[in-house]
Formats: structure tokens, sequence, C-alpha cells
């Protein structure tokens, strides 16, 4: 299972070729997940009804991983080691979170808000090495 972060998503909506074509790669090669906050960053974009039942339908080929206890608790550690010497955010803390405790790779345009994250598996993109 491979988690897919929210910029990829967004681009891909975009149909946004790079991003479209990952998502591809990974579903010829595992199963597509994403974080509940990846849900709620995606459902917070969306301007009207038309566009959140376009999101639902969207959302249905990937699995949703929810916030529990394990992956708060280990966002919080994340925090404590990464947000002074890294920014790390709130969000991405969560979204690395569940990717770890569920053994999951993630996928992320934005390399920078995670690639300092040791315990995270990390795919290059838009260069998959699936």
């Amino acid at each position: 299972m491979i988690l897919v972060d929210t910029d990829i998503l967004i681009d891909a909506a975009r149909c946004i070729k790079d991003a479209v074509n990952c998502l591809q790669q990974i579903e010829d090669t595992s199963s597509l997940a994403i974080s509940a906050v990846t849900q709620m960053e995606l459902i917070i974009g969306c301007r009207n009804k038309k566009e959140l039942k376009s999101l639902e339908h969207f959302l249905q080929r990937f699995e949703l991983i929810s916030l529990n206890k394990q992956i708060s608790v280990t966002a919080a550690a994340l925090l404590k080691t990464y947000r002074l010497s890294h920014g790390l955010l709130i969000a991405d803390a969560l979204i690395a979170a569940t990717a770890v405790v569920s053994s999951s790779r993630l996928v992320s345009k934005n390399q920078k808000d995670y690639r300092f994250i040791e315990e995270l598996d990390l795919i290059e993109y838009p260069k998959l090495n699936l």
C-alpha cells in the first residue's frame, strides 16, 4: 500500500500528467491509500456541493486510513523531533505518522516537507521507484 499526499491528488484532479501517471503506476503495482488528513484538506478545497460530490467519487479509489491513538502519538513524536529543526507542520506530521504506523510508503510532490524524517519510506516524485 502506498499513501498519497494531498498535493499529488490536487494535481491529478487538475489533470497534470505527472500526477495522473503517478497514480496509475501505483495502481499497477500496489494499492492507493490516503490519510484522513488528506481527505479533510481536499474537502476544505471544495467550493460547492458539486465539487464535494465529485471529490467523494474520486476518493472511492483510495483506502482511507483514519487517525487513531498510535498515529497521534507518532505525529506528536515527529513534531517534537522535527518541528524546531525542520519546520514540520501538524498536517504533514499526521500524514507522515499515518505512513509510518501503517507501514506504508509515502509519495509526495513536496519532498522537502518529509525527506528529513528518518522513520519514513518516502518515494521520489515524479520518478517513482516502486
